[in-house]
């Protein structure tokens, strides 16, 4: 339960056809790809700045 079978990948494919045209889908792929890729960058950078450089004394509460 909880899975995409074919059946319903093709009815979301049609749908979005349908809304928002054949023009408008790779536009809103590109945006979506640089929204995550942001995200990453995101993470990847707030992770490195909460690590200790090596030069840095580690401070324990």
């Amino acid at each position: 339960m909880g899975g995409l079978g074919t059946t319903e990948i093709v009815v979301i494919a049609v749908v979005a056809l349908i809304l928002f045209g054949p023009s408008k889908i790779p536009e809103f792929a590109k945006q979506c790809g640089r929204a995550v890729n942001m995200f990453k960058k995101g993470l990847k950078d707030g992770l490195e700045d909460e690590t200790p450089k090596k030069d840095e004394p580690v401070h324990k509460a």
